[in-house]
């Protein structure tokens, strides 16, 4: 039987609430979570916050299995290939389980060094290596909780993982609160509500997903499948460097903004911080579109394919333009929630201001990334993403903030030039790959 647009885009809306709204607590769970530790002092955020881009950089690793996860298991749902699902869900516990203990242990050794890598000062160092390691400890738990999260989305249910996000990040406040300032801990209490939170998430994933019938893997299904690996290790892959590519790129950009003085800084972090909230919905919605897209790749169905991929561009520009809208309108009042500086705030504003006119190209990239990751198509989106972070980006920014004197302004251009630039050169990607 065919399928309606009218059946596929209440598909998209109903697997897309949720991960949208998981999105979104997630977001606001941490400016909770950044608060209260910011209430024991300068030290103890810039404790918390010196591994922040290093915990992203080592998280690409799950996400990168994942993406892989997402793609297979979505393609043999749209097949009704049962066996072939329980025989992923196995490949994902082997992996899960070698990947995140190998990445565990290289942290933990790795801990007493990266604060110091990292430029922290000598009286923040030890706070922050301590930090890093309880956090780490974590690790092979967080790696099971991205890894069967993508698994239970791509049998087209967003719902459980939605709950046992939304828990794990009120644990982590509640944990916070008790280790933080009951139990005076300081810094190394929030370290342990957050390796807590990740461990139990991890845990009732795993669990959630064996609950689902297709994804209830035997020992049998834990031996590896040299041919299942070679399809991960080519979706994997390219979404691992496109992953440590941007987070690297992000790392140097701060850096670049960061020798600008700190009113400058202050405005950029603040109204980097404060846009991820527009932008977060499409992110949400991203991931209902991957896993329709590895279901109608699965059922060999070009119409459902086709009418899926157009829907979901739609939606997704149509709601990043509202999201620009609203951006535009909230700036002011945003900055002023973030910070009392007037000089900041009205910096900051106008960078939001700028950048809401191109939320729109934005949603355009993440759901183009959507599809190709549905597809299992990543060697492409690497390409693109790599080169224009670093070429567009990062290299204009270097020479601005170099040799041509660029205020934040021009920065931001900079930013914008890369979001578009992305989004353009996936559409191209996009087409040709439709001929």
């Amino acid at each position: 039987m065919n399928v309606t647009r009218k059946d596929i885009f209440k598909s998209l809306v109903l697997l897309s609430i949720p991960t949208v709204i998981e999105h979104i607590m997630s977001t606001l769970m941490q400016y909770v979570d950044t608060a209260m530790v910011g209430r024991l002092g300068e030290e103890a955020t810039a404790a918390v916050s010196t591994t922040t881009t290093v915990n992203w950089l080592v998280s690409t690793i799950p996400f990168a299995i994942s993406t892989g996860t997402l793609a297979l298991i979505a393609r043999a749902n749209g097949e009704g290939d049962e066996e072939r699902m329980r025989r992923y869900a196995g490949l994902n516990a082997l992996l899960s389980l070698v990947i995140g203990s190998i990445v565990m242990v290289s942290c933990l050794l790795l801990s007493p060094h990266i604060p110091v890598w990292m430029g922290a000062e000598e009286q923040v160092q030890g706070p922050a290596s301590s930090y890093f390691f309880i956090v780490s400890l974590s690790l092979v738990f967080r790696t099971f909780g991205y890894v069967f999260g993508s698994a239970i989305r791509a049998v087209k249910d967003t719902r459980t993982p939605m709950r046992i996000n939304l828990c794990a990040n009120v644990l982590n406040v509640i944990l916070n609160y008790l280790l933080i300032y009951r139990m005076a801990l300081h810094v190394n209490g929030a370290a342990i509500a957050t390796a807590v939170s990740y461990s139990l998430a991890g845990i009732a994933m795993l669990f959630a997903a064996r609950q689902k019938n297709a994804l209830r893997f035997t020992t049998r299904d834990l031996r590896p499948d040299m041919s299942s690996l070679k399809q991960y290790t080519e979706i994997s892959l390219p979404a691992l460097g496109t992953g440590v590519a941007s987070c690297l790129g992000y790392v140097f950009f701060a850096s670049m903004v960061s020798h600008m003085g700190t009113t400058v800084f202050a405005a950029h972090s603040i109204a980097v911080t404060a846009e991820e909230l527009f932008y977060i919905p499409g992110y949400g919605f991203r991931t209902a579109t991957s896993s329709l897209i590895g279901n109608a790749v699965g059922e060999k169905d070009a119409r459902k394919l086709k009418i899926t991929e157009h829907l979901s561009i739609a939606i997704t520009l149509l709601m990043m333009f509202v999201s620009g809208v609203a951006l535009f309108v909230l700036s002011s009042f945003l900055m002023r929630i973030f910070t009392p500086v007037e000089a900041v705030q009205t910096l900051g504003s106008g960078m939001l201001r700028m950048i809401a006119f191109t939320e729109p190209f934005f949603g355009l990239m993440i759901v183009l990334e959507g599809i190709f990751y549905g597809k299992g198509k990543t060697r492409g989106v690497f390409f693109v993403e790599t080169g224009s972070m670093w070429l567009v980006r990062i290299l204009f920014t270097f020479l601005g903030t170099t040799f041509w004197g660029f205020t934040l302004r021009e920065v931001w251009y900079c930013m914008i030039a890369d979001n578009v630039c992305k989004a353009l050169l996936l559409l191209v990607v996009y087409l040709r790959d439709r001929r």
